[in-house]
C-alpha cells in the first residue's frame, strides 16, 4: 500500500467496538497494522471482540467505558496514555436507535416514547461529543490527531419513522463541522475531524424494518432500493476503506466533511 494511505502503527480508540459496525472497522484497522483500543460498555461482547482481534495478530487492548460518562472516559484516556503514550485516532462508533423512538407504520409522532427519544439523542450526540472532548484534549496537546464520527442518511433529508435518530445524526454532522473548525483554528492543521454517513446496511437494529420473516423485502426496503442507483444494500465492510482513508495522511487536507457511503442514495432525486 502507498505509505500515504497507511494507518500502520497508529493508536486508534474505537468506541462501540463490541458491536457490528465497530467490530468490522476494528478488524480492518488491526489488519492494516493499527494499534487498536477496543472500547465498549458491555463486558462479554468486548471480551469476545478483543479475543477475535488478537487472533488476527493485532496489538489490541480492551477497556470497559461509558461514552456518556466523562469521568469514565477520562479514566480510559489515562489508561491509553499509560499504555501507548499517545492517541492518533478516535472513532466514535457507539450509537444506535431504540424501538420506543422508532414509529411503527400505524403510529404517529405523538405516540413516541419521550424517554426513548432522550436516550437515543443522548447516546448518538453526547456519545460523540464527550469522547471528542476527552480525547480531543490529548490531540490538542499533541497538535496532531484524527476524529471520525458516524452520521447517517437521516441527516441529509427526512426519513419517516426515525425522528430521534434523525435529529441526533443531524446534530452529529453539524458538530463534526464545528469541531473541525475549532480544532484547526486553535490547534493547527494537524488535527482533523470528519464523519461518515452510511446508507442502508442490513443489521440487527433495522432487519425487521427491511426484511420480512420469510426473507423477502419489506415495502420500506423497496422504497430504499428505488432511490439507490446501485440498487442494493451495502455490505458493512464497505465502510472500512473510507474510514481508513479519512484517518490516513492521504486525507491530510480534509476536515469538516461528512462522507456519504450510500450507493448514490443521497445523490439521486428518484427521477
Amino acid at each position: 500500500m502507498d505509505k500515504q494511505f497507511s494507518i500502520a502503527g497508529k493508536v486508534a480508540v474505537i468506541s462501540g467496538a463490541g458491536g457490528v459496525l465497530g467490530g468490522s472497522i476494528a478488524k480492518s484497522f488491526v489488519q492494516a497494522g493499527a494499534k487498536v483500543v477496543a472500547v465498549d460498555i458491555r463486558q462479554e461482547p468486548l471480551d469476545a471482540r478483543v479475543a477475535e482481534l488478537r487472533g488476527l495478530g493485532g496489538e489490541v487492548t480492551g477497556f470497559i467505558a461509558n461514552v456518556l460518562d466523562v469521568e469514565s472516559l477520562e479514566r480510559l484516556a489515562g489508561d491509553v496514555i499509560t499504555q501507548w503514550g499517545r492517541v492518533d485516532i478516535l472513532l466514535n462508533i457507539a450509537g444506535g436507535n431504540m424501538p420506543g423512538a422508532t414509529l411503527a407504520p400505524d403510529q404517529a409522532f405523538f405516540d413516541m416514547k419521550v424517554s426513548d427519544w432522550e436516550k437515543v439523542t443522548n447516546l448518538n450526540l453526547n456519545g460523540t461529543v464527550y469522547p471528542s472532548m476527552v480525547f480531543g484534549r490529548i490531540m490538542a496537546q499533541q497538535k496532531k490527531g484524527c476524529i471520525v464520527n458516524v452520521s447517517s442518511m437521516a441527516a441529509y433529508s427526512a426519513l419517516t419513522r426515525v425522528p430521534g435518530y434523525s435529529a441526533a445524526k443531524s446534530a452529529v454532522s453539524n458538530f463534526t463541522q464545528w469541531l473541525a473548525t475549532e480544532m484547526a483554528l486553535k490547534y493547527g492543521d494537524g488535527i482533523r475531524v470528519n464523519a461518515i454517513a452510511p446508507g442502508f446496511f442490513i443489521g440487527d437494529q433495522n432487519r425487521s424494518a427491511l426484511i420480512k420473516p420469510d426473507g423477502s423485502l419489506t415495502d420500506r426496503s423497496l422504497k430504499v432500493l428505488a432511490k439507490t442507483p446501485m440498487n442494493r444494500f451495502g455490505d458493512i465492510t464497505e465502510l472500512n476503506g473510507a474510514v481508513q482513508f479519512l484517518c490516513s495522511d492521504a486525507a491530510g487536507f480534509i476536515t469538516g466533511v461528512t462522507l456519504p457511503i450510500d450507493g448514490g442514495f443521497s445523490a439521486f432525486s428518484g427521477v
